[in-house]
């Protein structure tokens, strides 16, 4: 579904990303795990292309990416939640989800997001700001499902979420990869969160992959050594 291809990136004179190489495969959730400032997000900003790349490739369902404005790469099927969800504050619920629609959906908001998240329909007419932690994440994701992704960028969704709020959005996530059959390509630190949602999982140390697992194989101790301070 994604393949990324000797991608390389960074800010000003400083490469971030040295040659990173992955894929993610139809309906499939793989998961990024590495601590703060290793390049989680700088690959999530390159991915959606909020950075441009210096070299490599991406490409979605053979579609290479590379040359798009992070717009058309929405079109294409990518959708992007930032870290820290950016929802609108001053919007409400159901306004901050209409900014993911696009013109031919005529500014109705899809029955199956009230369905995925029941809260957002009781909470329609609330500010964004004026909601938890949690229940802006989810209103960060509803805005991405809007416009039809083929792939989920998802970076670091648990930040700043209760551990009781962590499981219910790893159901969640797990619920919108059976209906919607898409692909999620996760960043995290939260172990047990990941383990409760990937099939596979990539471990990024100063911009390079050092370790790779299946969830069945994964050997917590060597990973949580990896996520560390």
């Amino acid at each position: 579904m994604l393949e990324v291809s000797n991608l390389h990136t960074g800010y000003g004179q400083s490469e971030v990303i040295h040659g990173l190489d992955f894929s993610v495969g139809d309906s499939e959730i793989l998961a990024v795990m590495g601590r703060n400032g290793m390049g989680k997000t700088t690959l999530f900003k390159s991915l959606i292309g909020l950075l441009p790349l210096r070299s490599g490739s991406i490409r979605l369902k053979g579609r290479e990416l590379c040359d798009e404005a992070s717009f058309q790469r929405v079109k294409s099927g990518l959708a992007y939640v930032p870290q820290g969800r950016q929802i609108f504050p001053t919007l409400t619920v159901e306004e901050n989800i209409k900014t993911g629609l696009d013109a031919a959906s005529g500014g109705k908001v899809p029955d199956y997001v009230y369905e995925i998240f029941p809260v957002l329909l009781d909470m329609r007419k609330r500010r964004g700001g004026n909601l938890s932690g949690g229940q802006q994440q989810q209103l960060a994701i509803a805005r991405a499902l809007v416009s039809n992704p083929s792939v989920l960028l998802l970076d670091e969704p648990t930040e700043g979420i209760q551990p009781s709020i962590i499981k219910e959005l790893a159901r969640t996530l797990n619920h919108i990869r059976q209906l919607r059959q898409l692909s999620i390509l996760v960043s995290e630190q939260v172990l047990s969160f990941t383990l409760d949602i990937a099939d596979r999982l990539l471990v990024i140390e100063k911009g390079r992959f050092v370790h790779e697992s299946r969830r069945e194989d994964v050997d917590a101790e060597s990973i949580a050594q990896y996520l560390s301070v």
